[in-house]
C-alpha cells in the first residue's frame, strides 16, 4: 500500500491531538502551507514534516 501524500486538517489534528481549529489557525497564520479543494484543506506530507521540525524544541 502506498503511503499517502496528503493529510486533511482533521487527520493532522487527530495525529497531533489538537483541535482541528488549531490546524486552521496554523494555516491562516502561514505556519502550515495547505491546498484548498472545495471546502477541504489538504496538507502535503513533506510540508507537515517541515512544520514539525520547525516546532522542535532544542
Amino acid at each position: 500500500m502506498k503511503k499517502q501524500d496528503f493529510y486533511t486538517a482533521q487527520e493532522l489534528a487527530d495525529k497531533l491531538r489538537v483541535n482541528v481549529m488549531t490546524i486552521y489557525r496554523y494555516i491562516k497564520a502561514g505556519k502550515l502551507e495547505a491546498y484548498k479543494f472545495g471546502k477541504e484543506f489538504r496538507i502535503k506530507l513533506k510540508e507537515f514534516d517541515t512544520f514539525i521540525n520547525s516546532a522542535k524544541v532544542k
